[in-house]
């Protein structure tokens, strides 16, 4: 027995002590492309959400080539709308301009909006996947491939922080213009504020911009870029174990390259590649112990909600020691760990909305072969949505016996209208009896119709006011009786059972 618990010891600490393998990582310089540090640059990675920024390029030059313009309206997909978090909630039909849809992108990484996009552009995910490995392969990106737009798991999807840093000086030098896509803090959407889960903006001193990633099997994902003294730097960072720590790490290498302890490793074009291969599965290492739950709503989310003992302008102080760029003095604590624990800045909200531009005539992109009617505003979960077009008729969704249910409903609501109460004692039937009586109801018509000309005058005397000849009609023959009770019925609901008022709502197509 002790001789297994030593040698389980044994193997545990010979585990332990094994030299973990770093995991990827790289910055260059945003001019010039020259590699100025790099570990495992080249190896295969999932993307996780850093997929999104090709999303983002290819969007961005189908607007280039005329193809869809920033203010054209995306119709949401039911395809878009199943994917799951991190997403904004829209339902089909909604409509979201480009430029509201990139920036939901960028900011809260909302997986539901790549496919929108991805449909809106290209008019579907697969051809726009196309699109994104044609661009890829324009770049020069030989470890990656793409088969969705979102980056949620899938096995052929990879990439590896080689490539994901020269997607995003691409993206920069392409698309200048975008460039303050990549830097939003915070959205502002009919009141709610969405922040961004990059934490290195508003901390880390020049940061300003690019895109987080995550997944279990990904690890957590970051491309940053910093710009200090006209110098642009872009980090990479893939499989960090935490937010946090993805933080720290981005943070740390920009300070060594930013303090000229980075080394020329050739154009980040010219290093030696692999190819596209197989990445590894972070899963155990990333979210073991962890409920599927906490695993899905901690993803992207970031909170450094404890501030750090040092205020925050002695980090960019060029007094002390310490050899740091970021200053301070030597008894102070890393300052990229520092950078990390700040609390989360304030960013003035950019504002976006749903729905298209005011007074837009122009097309509509939505998926290819959807012809579903859309919604322009934005559908609050209330009755006030009840006559969209999306809004199902109930009439529509009619069953095997459910017209006549409809029908019943339809005069029961009227003859309470008219009355100001359902009939009494109708709370007691049951619906054995509620058949009876529809046969009945229609037996007496049957006898009406064969007498009309005999009770005409009754007929007519008991369609009008004053009441008392209605009521004595009423009284005295079973026929109107039984049209009575039959037009009465649906509205027993009002007093009966759980069982029988569950029947007019089911009539009724809700």
């Amino acid at each position: 027995m002790n001789l297994s618990r030593i040698a389980a010891a044994v193997v545990a600490l010979l585990v332990l002590s094994a030299p973990a393998r770093a995991n990827p990582a790289i910055v260059i310089d945003a001019a010039s492309g020259e590699v100025l540090l790099a570990q495992e640059a080249t190896r295969s990675w999932y993307p996780a959400s850093l997929t999104k920024m090709m999303t983002a390029f290819v969007a961005m030059k189908a607007v280039r080539e005329n193809r869809i313009a920033m203010n054209t309206p995306i119709a949401v997909s039911p395809r878009a709308a199943r994917m799951p978090p991190s997403k904004m909630g829209f339902k089909p039909g909604q409509l979201v301009t480009l430029d509201n849809a990139l920036k939901m992108l960028m900011v809260k990484s909302a997986n539901d909006v790549a496919v929108s996009i991805a449909e809106g552009v290209s008019g579907s995910v697969e051809a726009f996947a196309g699109e994104m490995n044609a661009q890829a392969r324009a770049l020069g990106m030989r470890e990656s491939y793409f088969v969705n737009p979102n980056g949620l798991p899938a096995a052929q999807q990879v990439t590896s922080a080689r490539d994901m840093a020269l997607l995003g000086r691409a993206l920069y030098a392409y698309f200048p213009e975008h460039a303050d896509l990549f830097g939003i803090g915070a959205l502002s959407l009919n009141g709610r504020i969405i922040q961004t889960h990059n934490g290195m903006l508003g901390r880390y001193p020049g940061a300003d911009g690019m895109k987080t990633g995550f997944t279990c099997s990904a690890g957590f994902n970051l491309v940053a870029s910093a710009t200090r003294g006209g110098r642009k730097l872009i980090v990479a960072v893939l499989g960090a174990p935490s937010a946090t720590m993805r933080t720290v790490q981005a943070a740390t290498l920009l300070d060594k390259v930013f303090a000229g302890q980075g080394a020329s490793h050739g154009s980040v074009q010219s290093l030696a590649s692999p190819g596209v291969g197989h990445a590894p599965d972070q899963r155990d290492s990333v979210c073991r112990n962890r409920g599927a739950a906490v695993a899905q709503f901690s993803a992207e989310i970031e909170d450094f909600s404890q501030p750090i003992a040092t205020p925050f302008s002695s980090l960019f102080s060029p007094e002390g020691g310490g050899g740091s760029p970021l200053g301070g003095g030597p008894a102070q604590a890393s300052p990229a760990r520092q950078v990390a624990a700040m609390p989360r800045p304030y960013f003035e909200p950019v504002p976006v909305f749903v729905g298209p531009v005011p007074g837009w005539t122009g097309p509509i992109a939505r998926a290819a072969g959807s012809s579903a009617p859309t919604r322009a505003a934005y559908a609050e979960e209330s009755e006030s949505g009840a006559d969209t077009p999306l809004k199902p008729d109930a009439r529509a969704r009619a069953m095997k016996g459910a017209r006549g249910k409809l029908a019943k409903h339809k005069a029961g609501k009227a003859d309470v209208a008219e009355n100001g109460a359902p009939a009494a004692g109708g709370a007691s039937d049951g619906k054995g009896k509620d058949k009876a009586r529809t046969r009945a109801g229609e037996k007496a018509k049957v006898a009406h119709a064969a007498h009309k000309k005999t009770e005409a005058h009754s007929a007519r005397s008991a369609a009008r006011p004053p009441a008392a000849k209605p009521s004595s009609v009423k009284s005295s023959s079973v026929k109107p009786a039984s049209k009575t009770v039959v037009a009465r019925t649906p509205a027993k609901p009002a007093q009966s059972s759980a069982k029988s008022s569950a029947k007019p709502k089911s009539a009724g197509g809700r």
